[in-house]
């Protein structure tokens, strides 16, 4: 196993509680309208409004578009976005899910929000600079994310979906809040917490979804705790009781989630590439944190990007590819 990179493995009962969590919200919007088939026109509906088209069809590092029906291994991006008042917005948070249903696996690869690497302008890509990763979209939006992703781990990007942080607290607030076990006392944003079990409104969902500097685990402990509130707003949405209020679960959903995943396409997912989920392994890359001009970054070698890459082209049974070189100065 390569020591460059810190693997977590799950094949069992985690299997569900991840792939829940991944497609968080739109599974949501799907498995209402199975289940009740009088509100699928407004689950459609709503879908429907959350599909961003991106400018291109088809990634520049694949030669053809990937077809569900023929079950071609894909990859997803996956993005929080940090978007306050006065604020164009950061991605607090960034996935990359490569899923492969022959081999029944899927990869999960979580990138530091401070890593430093080229930041790639999709409409000219020589206008490029080194900054930190979820810089990215705040200078061009989920388009340069997307390419500037593509360019670290040198893999096609093939869909994406992007949840406004602000919008966990209307969501939560919609299926009447969330119980959790707090961990750590803190307060931000003028939310103060205490440690143990307690019931949480949206704007207290929202600060301990946030809150990082007061954990001792810094961004895995923020991770952990945003993947724990979106499982635990699928298993409220899951449930009769809270359906009763799909209106405004969808209002809030519909106004907090952008995807160039069609409705079809989700439904297709879920038929198709089930059993991607048989095997999941979560790999979070190793790196080193270093100050340039005053400001910290997190440093990823390119040997480590280029054996990652390797590994996730693979997955998506492309060739390998040397990455492009990022000076770490």
């Amino acid at each position: 196993m390569n020591n460059t990179r810190i693997r977590k493995r799950s094949k069992k009962k985690l299997k569900k509680w991840v792939w829940f969590t991944l497609f968080s919200f739109f599974i949501l919007l799907a498995g209402s309208g199975f289940y009740f088939f009088n509100v699928y026109q407004n689950v459609a509906s709503a879908v429907d409004n959350m599909n961003k088209p991106i400018s291109r069809e088809v990634s520049e590092k694949r030669e053809e578009k990937v077809e569900f029906t023929k079950k071609d291994p894909i990859s997803i991006l996956m993005v929080g976005i940090d978007e306050r008042d006065g604020d164009h917005g950061r991605t607090d948070s960034m996935l990359v899910l490569t899923l492969n249903p022959e081999t029944k696996s899927t990869k999960i690869v979580s990138i530091p929000r401070d890593t430093r690497t080229e930041l790639i302008d999709p409409e000219d890509s020589k206008n490029s600079s080194k900054d930190k990763i979820n810089h990215a979209y705040a200078f061009g939006g989920i388009e340069m994310s997307i390419a500037t992703v593509e360019n670290f781990l040198n893999i096609p990007i093939d869909y994406y979906v992007e949840i406004n942080m602000e919008g966990f607290k209307d969501v939560v607030d919609a299926v009447n809040g969330i119980e959790v076990n707090n961990q750590y006392e803190f307060e931000l944003d003028g939310v103060t917490l205490e440690v143990g079990p307690q019931h949480l409104n949206g704007t207290e969902t929202l600060a301990y979804a946030r809150m990082r500097k007061q954990d001792p685990r810094g961004d895995i402990g923020r991770g952990e705790r945003q993947r724990e509130v979106i499982s635990k707003i699928i298993a409220k949405g899951k449930s009769l009781s809270t359906l009763t209020n799909y209106d405004d679960i969808l209002n809030a959903l519909e106004d907090n989630i952008k995807t160039n995943l069609t409705l079809s396409e989700i439904i297709d997912m879920q038929s198709s590439y089930k059993p991607a989920a048989d095997t999941i392994e979560k790999i979070e890359i190793e790196g080193t944190n270093k100050m340039i001009r005053d400001v910290w970054y997190y440093m990823v070698e390119d040997t480590t990007r280029q054996s990652l890459s390797d590994e996730l082209r693979q997955h998506l049974n492309l060739p390998p590819e040397t990455v492009a070189e990022v000076a770490v100065n």
